[in-house]
């Protein structure tokens, strides 16, 4: 089992970009961009500020008396709020209509997707609270992916998505290898049994209440650990890229009756793929390691051979066009 963990990440990280892609068009189309002007160069600063300073809040809150349960709460509120935020939106389309109740003259409307919603992210809620089991995290940390991997890649056009993989692997590299704060991170993040970390165990019946904290698990040899672990940024932002090319390339020229977008897009997941295949094998080493400016320069790598395969330009779309 413990050689097949790392394909259950995969997984994971795979059937992640999958959902973004199949929900980009709908978001988009449901308005669901965070940015204004998704072409702006200074679209993502905004969001590299948040996953810059998010860390520093968490761990410096996280050292204070009572820091921690504080955190948990308040950061479950907020996955639990954007989970049903995003759930409602993928099941409306699924259930796009509200239904009338009897008796009629009162006036009282029913709507299927918000109900639904509203339920799965109560439920996940209540068991991250209640029994953070690695299978409730891993639930969580999937649906959260593939919504945030839709709204990244329509907010974000080509060159947008470019400044944010590549600001983002540089900042990753440092944090872990210089600063190492995004070590003292996933401590804490698997302390408090969040869905910010996805879990793959060696067993299903893994104890994820009971595990040992990250350092105790570093000092294991490998072939000893429990599980391995993947940071929710690792799946989503190269997952940006893979569902911008999606959106802002143009479908033409078809090649297979596949849209070009698509070809490109897959390019991208490749290249992340290539690079996760190197970061297993780091990880698998035993230390730490930085995934983004492997899955990030994987994924920019193969959208690029991808793009001058398919539309026989070197301008990579960065300009906005061909």
């Amino acid at each position: 089992m413990r050689s097949l963990r790392w394909i259950g990440l995969l997984a994971l990280y795979v059937g992640s970009q999958a959902v973004g892609l199949a929900l980009a068009q709908p978001f988009r189309s449901a308005g669901l961009a965070s940015t204004s002007n998704p072409q702006s160069p200074t679209a993502p600063l905004f969001f590299i500020a948040i996953i810059v300073l998010a860390p520093l809040f968490i761990l410096f809150f996280a050292r204070r008396r009572g820091g921690i349960a504080a955190l948990r709460q308040l950061i479950l509120l907020a996955i639990a709020g954007s989970l049903n935020f995003t759930l409602y939106a993928s099941f409306a389309l699924v259930y796009p209509n509200t239904y009338l109740l009897p008796p009629y003259a009162a006036e009282l409307l029913i709507d299927p997707a918000l109900i639904a919603a509203a339920t799965l992210s109560a439920a996940i809620y209540l068991a991250l609270l209640v029994e953070p089991q690695w299978y409730i995290v891993d639930l969580a940390g999937f649906l959260a992916a593939g919504s945030l991997v839709a709204i990244l890649g329509i907010s974000f056009a080509i060159l947008p998505a470019f400044i944010l993989l590549g600001a983002l692997m540089v900042y990753d590299a440092i944090a872990v290898y210089r600063t190492k704060h995004m070590v003292s991170l996933a401590d804490v993040v698997t302390e408090m049994k969040l869905p910010i970390l996805m879990v793959m165990p060696e067993s299903p019946g893994y104890d994820y209440t009971a595990a040992p904290t990250l350092p105790a698990q570093r000092q294991q040899p490998v072939e000893e650990r429990a599980a391995l672990f993947m940071g929710l940024g690792d799946v989503v932002i190269p997952g940006t890229l893979v569902v911008s090319a999606f959106i802002w390339l143009p479908a033409t020229p078809a090649l297979l009756g596949v849209a070009a977008s698509l070809w490109v897009a897959v390019g991208a997941l490749f290249g992340s793929l290539a690079g996760y295949a190197v970061l297993m094998q780091r990880v698998l080493r035993g230390n730490p390691q930085a995934g983004l400016p492997f899955l990030n320069g994987g994924a920019m790598l193969g959208y690029a051979l991808a793009y001058v395969l398919v539309f026989r330009s070197y301008t990579l779309g960065l300009t906005g066009g061909l």
